[in-house]
This record gives C-alpha cells, structure tokens and sequence, in this order.
C-alpha cells in the first residue's frame, strides 16, 4: 500500500503573544516536516527542506529543533497529540474499534509510520536522542491501552487476560505488523491483520468475508 499521507489538520492561529507565537511556529515547523517527510520520505528530508517548507531560515529553525533527531521526535509527538485529538472527538466507537480505525490511518501514511518504526528501533542504543522520548511513550501507551481495556470489558477480557496483561501484546501486534508491511505491503494486510489479532484476544467480531491464508500443512 502506498497511499498519499494526509497532512495534519491545520488548526485556527494561536492568540498573540511571544509565548503562542513561539507555539505556532512549531506547530508550522512539524506541519511542514511531516509534508515533507510523506512526499520524500525521513532520510530524504534535510532540515534546509524543512525551513524552506516552514518558511524560515535553517538558523530559525534549528533555534526550536537543534538536531534532525530532535525534529523527528518533535513529529511524532505531533502525531500522537494529532491522533488523541481525533480519537477524543469519536463518539459511539469503542476503544478498540478506535485503535483498528487508528491502524486503518496508519496504513496511508507510510513516510510517518516508517520514521516512527526507524527511530524506536535506534533508540534501544545508549546515549541515542530518541530513547528517552519511546521509553516515556511505551509507558504511558500501555497503561492507556490497559485503561482503554479495562474500560470496555472490565477487569478480564473474553480472551481471559487481564488488560495489563494484553496491553504489552497490543503494542506489539501493532509495531510489528507496521514493520511487516512496510517491507511487504503488498502481502501484509496490516487493518486485516491488526483486527484478526483483536478476535484472539476475544475484542473484536470474525469478519464474514476475511479470507483464509495460505495454509502451510505439508
């Protein structure tokens, strides 16, 4: 899959004030990254593009973001601050309806999905700009799950886990099936194979019309 990404929605300008300027020409920077990084992808993505897009020079913009690194986690912590205001607009959808409708988006932003995937990985190394930021993510994501889990169907699942037991398996499913269908979009249903996943931890309903895969019985 290749889908054009949707940039982030452009909100109403900030009120006056350094303080809210400084905001929104942040907020104007990681717009312009995560354009830039759909259309051309992270690596391609100088920080010169960047300023350029953003309507700045590289020095105005290395004042709010001193490093490439730095920016990309500015953007993904865009993203997930983009992504909880949608989910907090939903009404009627269940909390696991709302993460395989967030999967579903995923699937058409892959230059995000890709850099997210990219820098959790090389955060694991000591010293790396982004490891505080995914350690500090991967805390408050599974005690967000656990709520969300807990919220919908008490205290244990149909599946019969608890949800802090599945909460570390959900991250999981969902990085790993990204990772997946990036080097193999075409053979990797990652909404399909996100809700498949739902179903074994008894959260979700069998599709009617979800094909079999190949089987693998000798």
């Amino acid at each position: 899959m290749t889908g054009r990404e949707q940039s982030p929605p452009r909100g109403s300008r900030l009120g006056g004030g350094r303080a809210a300027q400084r905001a929104e020409r942040r907020e104007s920077i990681l717009r312009s990254a995560m354009e830039l990084i759909a259309e051309r992808g992270y690596r391609s993505t100088s920080l010169a593009a960047v300023a350029e897009r953003a309507g700045l020079t590289q020095q105005g913009l290395l004042h709010h973001f001193p490093t490439k690194e730095l920016l990309l986690v500015g953007v993904l912590e865009a993203r997930d601050r983009w992504d909880l205001a949608s989910a907090a607009a939903a009404s009627g959808v269940g909390r696991t309806e709302l993460l395989a409708q967030l999967v579903d988006y995923n699937a058409t932003r892959p230059g995000i999905v890709r850099t997210y995937t990219v820098l959790s990985g090389d955060s694991v190394t000591e010293g790396h700009p982004a490891r505080a930021f995914f350690e500090s993510r991967f805390r408050a994501v599974r005690e967000a799950l656990a709520d969300a889990l807990r919220a919908e169907f008490g205290e244990v699942l149909p599946g019969g886990l608890t949800p802090e037991r599945a909460a570390p398996l959900l991250v999981a499913v969902m990085d790993g099936l990204q990772l997946q269908w990036l080097l193999d979009p075409e053979d990797v249903d990652m909404p399909a194979s996100f809700r498949d996943f739902l179903v074994l931890l008894g959260a979700g309903e069998e599709p009617a019309d979800r094909p079999d895969g190949p089987s693998t019985a000798g």
